[in-house]
Formats: C-alpha cells, sequence, structure tokens
C-alpha cells in the first residue's frame, strides 16, 4: 500500500513512524514534510490541494492522511474525493466543527450535549452584557482557526471585555476573531479523548491528558501543548460510558442529520466537573502533542485503522493497543512561545540509542541542511517513552531528554504529574 501523509508537525512525523512499521505499507510519502521525515519516506511539495491530488492520483497513492486542521477546513478531502481518491479526513463541512466555535457551540446546544453556558456573538455589547452576568474567571474565545491559541482565560471583566474587543477589532487573531464566544469557566481537570469515525460507526482511542502551559505547575502562556501522555487514571469504565452516550453518540448522529456525516478523527476536549464529562471543544483531527503517545500504544497496523474509516468499514475492524503507557515531552525553542529563534543544531547522544527499544523522537520544528539537522520551529521535537507504568515510561522520555541538545532548548519537567499518584 502507498500512504502519503499531509501536514508537517510531529503528529505527522508520528503519523509516519506508525505506517513506517506498518507491514502493509510499501512507500511512505509526506506533504510536505519535515526536515527529518526523509528518514521515513519521500516529502513532496505542491502548490495548492488539486495538484496534489493530481500527484497522488498520478503515483496511485491508496491512501492519504491528514494531518493538521487547515487542510481540513480548507477542503482537502472533498478535492481528493472529487478524484476517487481515498483520504482520511472530516470534509470540509463536518470540519467546521473546528474551524467555527460559534457552529461547534450551537451544534453542542442544538443537540443536547453537555457544554459550559455562553453566548455567541459579533456585537461587543452583547458579548460585554453576559461577562456581567458571569462569575470569574471568564473564557473568551475567537471563533475562527488560531492554532489552539485563540482562548483567553480573563480574571477580571475588564480583562475579559478588553479580549473581546481586541478580537472583534481583528487587532489579537486577525479574521479568526471577527466572532467570539463567550463562556463560563469550569473547574475540573481536562482531558482529551479521540474517536476515530466513518460517518456511523468508531473506535474510542486511550484517553489521553495534555500539558498547555509553557512552564511546570501549569503557569506561564498557553502553548500548543508542551506533553501528553496516555492512557490516563483519570478515566475509569463509568466515565466512558457517560462520554459516549452523551458526547459521542449524539455528535455522530446530530452530524448525519445536518448532512455532514463526520469521518476522520473527533478530537473532544472535555473537562470533567465533579465526574460528569462537559465538552470545551471539538476539534477534527489528533491532537499534537496527543497523537506523539496514541501512536506507539497502537497494536493495530495504522493503515488498517485509517483505512477502513475512509471506506465506511470500521465494523469490520476489531482495534487493538498495547497494554503499555506513552508519555511525550516538547523541547522547544528559546523564545517560545513569544517568537521566533536562532536556528540551532541538534545534538544527540550516542547513548540515546542504546534505549530506542523504549524511547524514540518525534520531530516537528526541523530542517535539514546538508545532513545536519537543525531547531527551526517552536516545537522542535518531542521526547516519548513508553512503559509498564506512568512512572516507567515518565523516566525513559526524561533520560532522552537529557540526551538531546540544542541551544535555547525548553522543557517542561513534570509532565504526567497528576497521573503519578495513581501508579503503582
Amino acid at each position: 500500500m502507498k500512504v502519503m501523509v499531509v501536514g508537517s508537525g510531529g503528529r505527522e512525523y508520528s503519523i509516519g513512524l506508525a505506517l513506517k512499521r506498518d507491514p502493509n505499507v510499501s512507500e511512505l510519502f509526506f506533504a510536505p514534510g519535515n526536515g527529518a521525515t526523509p528518514w521515513l519516506g519521500q516529502n513532496v511539495t505542491c502548490k495548492d490541494y488539486e495538484e496534489l491530488a493530481a500527484f497522488a492520483k498520478e503515483k496511485g497513492i491508496d491512501l492519504t492522511v491528514v494531518g493538521p486542521e487547515t487542510a481540513l477546513v480548507e477542503g482537502i478531502v472533498d478535492i481528493f474525493r472529487a478524484k476517487g481518491l481515498v483520504i482520511f479526513g472530516a470534509s470540509q463541512a463536518a470540519a467546521r466543527l473546528e474551524g467555527s466555535k460559534i457552529f461547534m457551540k450551537n451544534f453542542l446546544s442544538s443537540y443536547g450535549i453537555p457544554t459550559a453556558k455562553y453566548i455567541e456573538t459579533h456585537d461587543a455589547n452583547k458579548a460585554n452584557a453576559f461577562i456581567e452576568t458571569l462569575a470569574l474567571p471568564i473564557v473568551v474565545k475567537a471563533d475562527g482557526l488560531c492554532a489552539g491559541k485563540g482562548v483567553i482565560i480573563a480574571q477580571s471583566k475588564e480583562e475579559a471585555k478588553e479580549a473581546v474587543a481586541d478580537m472583534l477589532s481583528g487587532k489579537s487573531f486577525g479574521d479568526a476573531g471577527h466572532g467570539v464566544v463567550v463562556e463560563e469557566f469550569l473547574d475540573g481537570y481536562e482531558l482529551s479523548l479521540f474517536v476515530v469515525c466513518d460517518g456511523i460507526d468508531y473506535k474510542i482511542l486511550p484517553a489521553a491528558q495534555d500539558h498547555k502551559r509553557l512552564k511546570d505547575n501549569d503557569i506561564g502562556p498557553n502553548t500548543g501543548g508542551m506533553g501528553a501522555y496516555a492512557p490516563t487514571p483519570l478515566i475509569d469504565d463509568v466515565l466512558y460510558k457517560k462520554v459516549e452516550e452523551r458526547v459521542i453518540k449524539p455528535t455522530l448522529a446530530g452530524m448525519q442529520k445536518e448532512g455532514t456525516p463526520f469521518e476522520g478523527v473527533l478530537f473532544i476536549g472535555l473537562m470533567i466537573v465533579k465526574n460528569e464529562p462537559i465538552v470545551l471543544e471539538y476539534n477534527v483531527r489528533f491532537g499534537d502533542p496527543e497523537c506523539e503517545i496514541l501512536m506507539p500504544l497502537l497494536k493495530t497496523p495504522a493503515s488498517e485503522l485509517f483505512y477502513k474509516a475512509a471506506t465506511q468499514n470500521l465494523k469490520n475492524l476489531e482495534i487493538e493497543f498495547y497494554d503499555k503507557y506513552a508519555i511525550a515531552v516538547v523541547m522547544a525553542s528559546e523564545n517560545y512561545p513569544y517568537g521566533t529563534s536562532k536556528p540551532s543544531e541538534i545534538i544527540i547522544d550516542k547513548s540515546a540509542h542504546e534505549a530506542l527499544e523504549h524511547t524514540h523522537i518525534s520531530y516537528a520544528g526541523v530542517s535539514l541542511e546538508e545532513g545536519t539537522l537543525y531547531a527551526t520551529g517552536g516545537r522542535v521535537l518531542l521526547c516519548v517513552g513508553v512503559g509498564d507504568t506512568i512512572k516507567e515510561a515518565r523516566e525513559r522520555a526524561y533520560l532522552l531528554c537529557g540526551q538531546v541538545h540544542f541551544a535555547g532548548k525548553q522543557f517542561r519537567s513534570d509532565i504526567a504529574y497528576q497521573a503519578l499518584q495513581y501508579d503503582k
């Protein structure tokens, strides 16, 4: 099977790693890929999705897997399907669940799916009036795609109103902020749950927990994610069942009723409040860094999962996972997330290779120049550890962190801290 992965980050590198070890995969392509993906397959550069679909047709690509949300929101799946190509991902219409927070919140409300009390508006006066009714803190979200950064948790009503004004004016997030969602703050703990869907049937993946804040103890600015682990002990069979009955089933039924069946990855951002699941947001793709820990846990060949989901055949798949834990620690550049950093050569100690059976690196913001790999992005790479316990996986991941070097590297030292109290 010839497979192409669309995207260039650590998420796509991790999907590529899973496909590289897949016995069904004969050739692997990345569009556009990053500086390290040529170690796994061939990088492809095309000017637009039409040209990329033509390339897939010409090369006889059997399956295309879409990583980033932007490509889905822009309609890559529709373009490929119009040419008779098999592609794993959400249609442009279904991708509105992530592409518009206003659409998503109204969808949740329409189908009785639990979510925070909110208002969606393009009118600052209406937003400000609603802000006056809420207790602190207050959550303000830009409507469109903001690479995971379009959420402000305001500690005062004045700050919330200022966030609304900045978003609606285009000052904060450009066109993505011309509509806003203001909602109550929920006090609980967050979980990430991923569901692979084919429009009707679905497979639930192990729940994960992401660490969004830049620094230890969850302080500092929000980022795209500084680390994650799975499976998390913060969810049990009872809570899984609540999510399945109250969230997953009504979401898929609602999308069918809307005439836009959901196919691809449904990423459910949950807040658990007094053991009750409340939806914070939907995304329509694997999370990053959650994907980097889910792929090593997947025992079923990745190509089978993606292909059967893309061809409405998940009912005939028995999905299996390794009885292990995985932890990923993001290594970021010096000035992340405030600005760009100077390129820096990545050096990996030779001793790192001794532990590769249980650890690996997923590369993200990197470039390759004359055989040397450089850190050139914000989130540069992820050190992934796998073990029989959370503690073992964590120790392996951090051991690898100590063996990877580039100027100005920064990373959190407390990934999975909430789960350690459950670890035996």
